[in-house]
């Protein structure tokens, strides 16, 4: 007797949820697609808002990805290697991560020679972990100021007994003269160095940037992403959404370009500035928290 064999098709697994989503529709835009409204615009530069995103993930905050700014290369990169093998310096101090990052690279090619460094809060801090945590004791982050601002950390730096404390500054471009102002008022020397410089992306999707700005809340982590996006708001229409900070310098820049609900946590981090973010959907009242 004949029997009859019945086919099934196979069951794909259901797609996992996206930092934005894009569909078909047949009221999008001229390109054929649409991206659902996000809760959050992040804006580091390409590649550095996965921690973000995975961290607001997890309050089912739906992010948009839209990097404003990229680092390049400062004029005094490449004597920072020669520097650090050449001459034994008191202090290293490092305000950003960015800053953070670069010296590290640095570090390396100079053959890992024993520094103190002076970091601005625990969110520069944090670039060091790896190495603090390994047996490596030639680099040790030995301090923080009581707020992580460049004015407290120029004014909290500890001195030398004895003798004029040396002081090397690998810093951006568009950094102020405020830490080795202050620093030097006090009696240090310091080496400034423009390691590296962050300038704004020119190449943004405008399609991306429209629902971008629908958004109830932009998240940003330098006063350039600040200056990128009060830029690009204010060619288009008047946009007063909240902004949510890394830290008190980035808030003191939205504010000087005139952005008036503006957020930021009294101690930079991820944690902190997650917790900004939630302050800032929840005052939007676009969703809760």
């Amino acid at each position: 007797m004949a029997v009859a064999v019945l086919l099934l098709p196979l069951l794909r697994p259901p797609p996992r949820r996206s930092m934005f989503s894009i569909a078909s529709s047949s009221s999008s835009s001229s390109s054929g697609i649409y991206i659902s409204k996000p809760d959050v615009v992040v804006t580091r530069e390409q590649g550095k808002n996965a921690k973000l995103i995975h961290a607001l993930s997890n309050h089912n905050v739906n992010c948009l990805e839209l990097p404003l700014v990229k680092h390049t290369q400062g004029p005094d990169l490449h004597r920072l290697p020669s520097l650090l093998r050449e001459k034994v310096f008191d202090w290293i101090v490092i305000t950003s991560p960015e800053a953070g990052s670069v010296f590290l690279d640095a570090w390396n090619t100079a053959e890992c020679p024993s520094v103190r460094i002076g970091v601005v809060g625990s969110g520069t801090a944090s670039i060091f972990a790896k190495e603090t945590t390994s047996s490596n004791t030639l680099l040790n982050v030995a301090f923080s100021p009581s707020r992580a601002t460049g004015k407290f950390l120029a004014s909290e730096l500890p001195k030398c007994d004895g003798k004029t404390c040396t002081v090397l500054y690998p810093a951006s471009v568009k950094a102020g003269r405020e830490i080795e102002e202050g620093l030097t008022s006090r009696g240090f020397m310091v080496t400034r160095l423009d390691t590296y410089n962050t300038v704004a992306v020119d190449d943004i999707d405008q399609l991306i940037l429209r629902h971008a700005t629908t958004a109830p809340v932009v998240a940003v982590a330098s006063p350039s992403a600040v200056r990128a996006w009060v830029n690009i708001v204010s060619k288009s229409s008047k946009w007063d959404n909240h902004v949510a900070c890394i830290g008190e310098t980035t808030a003191f820049a939205a504010r000087r370009l005139g952005l008036k609900k503006v957020h930021f946590p009294e101690r930079p981090g991820l944690e902190g500035w997650v917790n900004s973010i939630l302050e800032a959907l929840s005052e939007s009242k676009d969703i809760k928290c």
